[in-house]
């Protein structure tokens, strides 16, 4: 193998696989990334086996071929060389890395060894559906923060994406038992049945840095191809193909967790409401971030208190005109879903002390949060 790259085009495509490849030395093979260097088209894969990333290089091609390299150390090389670089492969053992007057020769294991990409997903029949990529960027953002981490209820530790062909929906669900956040869009599908897959918080965390906003100038906002297999999940954007296994299992069915009866309702400015939240759970304790909420007519009492700090207090106007009734909340779980909304206004349904709480940006259902309160 004989190739050379810009330094720029091998440096962007190396910091996109650093998340990937894995840390831990358990397999050798996966701290390395795949480079197949062909004259009709150059690609890198890398993988931690859960997940898989597949992105084209552009390269000049002299001679072509294949080679793990450990993804990690040319990293570093490639950041602190000066100019343009050229690779040449001795033996499918080591490779000659050149750059300006610097000489490199990288240690490195053949291509046969590197995990193959599974062709057809793991089943016969694949499922197809096309998003568009801002939109599933938003979704991801609105629900990913809510997900489980490192949760003993292991289909919690992921996104559930719910696909139902019959009203042409596509929701998207995250919870950690304590929190849940819910958002659904219309969507064209010819899928012929209803699918619920779970896809790993990792991934989809990782899956968001190739997604477009739709506002960053120079990134196509274009389409994501969302390619279903039995155990795999394909996502399709622009040229690059991100790969991840799914979570195995039932995810809670969610729909019966949103309380549909709440009758309090209480409007109130979301910055407000943040910047409150911060300045008072500065004095409760910093794992549970307990603050209590009393709430009168027209009036939010927003208090926290420490034996071993001391305690705070801070009053806001709300419209509200409902009996009056005392909660306890985890703060950061509420400046969580106000951080993911962006209306000016948010609504917060309430019932008693301990029932779930709903929260919705004014004016929209399609995204909606349940917060648990806290016994205070």
């Amino acid at each position: 193998m004989k190739l050379s790259v810009s330094r720029e085009e091998m440096q962007q495509k190396l910091a996109n696989i650093q998340n990937i490849i894995e840390k831990k030395n358990t397999m050798p093979i996966l701290s390395h990334f795949l480079l197949s260097a062909n004259k009709k088209g150059s690609y890198i894969i890398a993988t931690d086996i859960e997940t898989a990333l597949k992105e084209p290089l552009e390269v000049t091609v002299e001679k072509e071929g294949k080679l793990c390299i450990p993804a990690r150390k040319l990293f570093e090389i490639i950041r602190e060389v000066e100019g343009d670089v050229s690779f040449e492969s001795v033996d499918e053992q080591w490779l000659k890395v050149r750059a300006g007057a610097s000489d490199f020769r990288l240690a490195c294991l053949p291509a046969g060894d590197f995990p193959a990409w599974p062709s057809a997903l793991g089943g016969t029949s694949v499922d197809e559906v096309t998003v568009n990529a801002p939109v599933l960027l938003e979704m991801i953002e609105k629900t990913l923060y809510s997900a489980g981490e490192s949760d003993t209820r292991y289909t919690l530790n992921g996104l559930l994406f719910h696909v139902k062909p019959e009203d042409k929906s596509f929701t998207v669900v995250g919870t950690d038992g304590h929190r849940l956040a819910i958002i659904m869009r219309q969507m064209d599908n010819e899928l012929k049945e209803e699918k619920r897959i779970i896809v790993p918080r990792k991934a989809v965390s990782e899956l968001r840095r190739f997604l477009p906003s739709g506002e960053e100038e120079g990134k196509e906002t274009g389409e994501v191809k969302i390619s279903i297999g039995e155990k795999h999940l394909l996502f399709g954007v622009g040229k690059i193909q991100f790969l991840t296994r799914l979570i195995d299992g039932s995810y809670p069915n969610y729909e019966n967790v949103i309380p549909r009866s709440n009758e309090k309702k209480l409007f109130i400015g979301r910055d407000a409401l943040a910047k409150v939240l911060r300045r008072v759970s500065v004095m409760s304790k910093e794992r549970a971030s307990a603050v209590r909420c009393d709430l009168e007519e027209d009036k939010l009492t927003v208090s926290s208190s420490s034996p071993d700090l001391g305690e705070a207090k801070e009053e806001v106007v709300v419209d509200y005109k409902g009996e009056k009734v005392s909660l306890g909340f985890n703060a950061r779980y509420v400046l969580d879903v106000l951080g993911a909304m962006t209306s000016e206004k948010v609504v917060l349904e309430l019932q008693d002390p301990l029932s779930p709480v709903l929260a919705k940006e004014e004016g929209s259902e399609d995204y909606k949060c349940v917060i648990m309160p806290m016994r205070i």
